[in-house]
């Protein structure tokens, strides 16, 4: 396992975003294709799964997987990320490194919130997420 450093790129505060709660926003500019943030992940064995469907915690989860069948808790600032349907990140999970990368996805302005599409590469409008975005 590569060694893991707190981003010193990104900060927390109240999202612009309404019913979003709080939201990641770039401390500094940060480039096209440049690494926002690395989150440890830590996943939820199956077994476990059923004891959480009742949980706030739920809407903080990262479902991945062919099939969206595995469940991980995000550590960092992963789960605080909002959704857009036009985001300005994306993600990639490493599955042997246990993280997740979140990675701009053009230029981002210092101040700006960072967001990401939680239907992956799927950006139609119509499509419900799985939960009820805040």
């Amino acid at each position: 396992m590569k060694k893991l450093f707190a981003s010193e790129k990104i900060y927390i505060k109240q999202s612009k975003i309404p019913n979003a709660g709080r939201g990641v926003y770039a401390k500094r500019n940060i480039k096209k294709g440049e690494i926002i943030e690395e989150c440890p992940i830590i996943e939820v064995p199956k077994h476990d799964m059923s004891n959480l469907t009742e949980s706030i915690l739920v809407t903080y989860f990262f479902y991945f997987g062919k099939n969206k069948e595995r469940l991980a808790v995000m550590l960092g600032f992963g789960s605080i990320y909002n959704h857009a349907y036009k985001p300005n990140a994306i993600h990639k999970i490493n599955p042997t490194e246990r993280i997740i990368e979140f990675i701009a996805l053009n230029n981002i302005k210092k101040d700006a919130e960072i967001t990401f599409n939680y239907k992956g590469g799927n950006s139609k409008k119509n499509m419900p997420l799985w939960f009820e975005a805040r």
